[in-house]
């Protein structure tokens, strides 16, 4: 499919993550986060922070075949990191990002303090060593990008995305990744095929590309697609949900209702740097290919698409005589404010669609524009809400 309908770009959003990306490109830069991770259980009186910054001290050296490797250093930590030192240590996080932008000192104080108070409970940070080196020779600042409980398991992007695709593979079907984005929080890897398309007459007619000018009704074709996300964070388990892709402006609809998922959840591991045995993580990356067979042939079917497309078109046409109002009362149910709002109306108008599957296709495309990955994904997952909502209002 001609992806520049939306006028996306791929772009690289920091050294490691990027909006848009080919597949290519994120299986390098994947590639580059693996020879670089860290991942260790460490008790409170290991850890401390100073400056902002989380420091481990007295863990024992990972021996590689070709070096040995100091866990012992500094790491920057992520808004993600933030995030759990403020749910594990039980600090209010508004309270937590504000010392950090405005007294560092207190920050560190605040984290110290509840460390110190349960010395021996162990937690998992997840980081990323630096290849720079500091001066004076000494590695330099890493990256923890997540601070977690000790009985979470892991589950790389790395590792997932090829066991997906092998899934992919042995379905027998015709897809292709069409885009993917990683950021601090997740990858997502969309997938679409354009050999399972039904037409969807009734659900586009009327409706105008706002990116082309091509109508709903020249190319009234829905494809069956699917996307992967996983967070390697702890910011939501591995899921494969359901995407039809409306091929005139490649808005997608994502069918949360029929999502598959895998809760990062396991049981307790032991203290120090973990390395998986090649049997455990030979089972988990099996359990994934078998979970993305059975989604690629329940979700890339032309009988599902055709179910789900009937089902939406059912409200898709109840009228909206009053747009600004609708918009209004449709965003404020769905929590959706500010800029993005104001987007949603400015392409409900442009795509000319006055009826309730024209607020769903504004919300979709509203979504592909946004440069934040995880705040475009969460506004897709809601267009078919918001349909809904604006047909009860008809």
């Amino acid at each position: 499919m001609n992806q520049q309908y939306a006028e996306r770009t791929a772009v690289r959003t920091s050294p490691e993550g990027a909006r848009n990306a080919t597949l290519g490109d994120l299986v390098e830069i994947l590639q580059s986060q693996q020879e670089r991770k860290l991942d260790v259980v460490a008790p409170a009186s290991a850890l401390n922070v100073h400056h902002g910054n989380l420091i481990i001290q007295g863990v024992e050296p990972v021996i590689q075949p070709d070096a040995v490797v100091s866990v012992d250093g500094t790491y920057r930590p992520t808004e993600v990191a933030d995030e759990g030192l403020a749910d594990k240590l039980r600090i209010p996080l508004a309270y937590l990002r504000r010392m950090r932008t405005e007294h560092v000192d207190l920050y560190d104080l605040n984290v110290n303090g509840w460390l110190e108070r349960e010395p021996e409970r162990r937690f998992l940070v997840r980081a990323l060593r630096s290849d720079a080196a500091a001066p004076g020779g000494q590695p330099g600042a890493g990256v923890a990008r997540a601070f977690l409980s000790d009985s979470y398991r892991l589950m790389d992007n790395f590792d997932l995305l090829l066991a997906a695709l092998d899934g992919i593979k042995q379905s027998g079907h015709a897809a292709q990744v069409t885009e993917c984005d990683l950021t601090d929080r997740r990858m997502y890897v969309r997938v679409e095929s354009e050999e399972i398309a039904v037409q969807a007459r009734e659900l586009l007619r009327g409706y105008r590309s706002p990116y082309t000018g091509q109508t709903g009704d020249e190319l009234p074709m829905v494809s069956a697609g699917f996307v992967i996300k996983n967070s390697e964070v702890g910011d939501g388990a591995f899921s494969i949900t359901p995407r039809a892709v409306v091929q005139v402006c490649t808005n997608g609809l994502t069918m949360t209702e029929d999502v598959m998922r895998a809760v990062h959840l396991g049981g307790k591991q032991e203290e120090g740097v973990i390395q998986w045995s090649g049997a455990t993580q030979s089972k988990v990356l099996e359990l994934i290919t078998a979970k993305t067979t059975d989604a690629v042939r329940t979700f890339l079917s032309r009988d599902y698409v055709e179910a789900k497309v009937r089902a939406i078109e059912e409200a898709a046409g109840r009228p909206v005589t009053n747009p600004t109002h609708t918009i209004e009362q449709v965003t404020k149910k769905l929590s959706i404010t500010g800029p993005v709002k104001d987007r949603i109306l400015s392409h409900f108008i442009r795509g000319g669609q006055t009826t309730a599957g024209g607020v769903m296709q504004a919300v979709t495309a509203a979504a592909q524009q946004l440069p934040n990955a995880d705040a475009a994904y969460d506004l897709e997952a809601l267009a078919v809400p918001a349909l809904h909502a604006a047909a009860a209002l008809a």
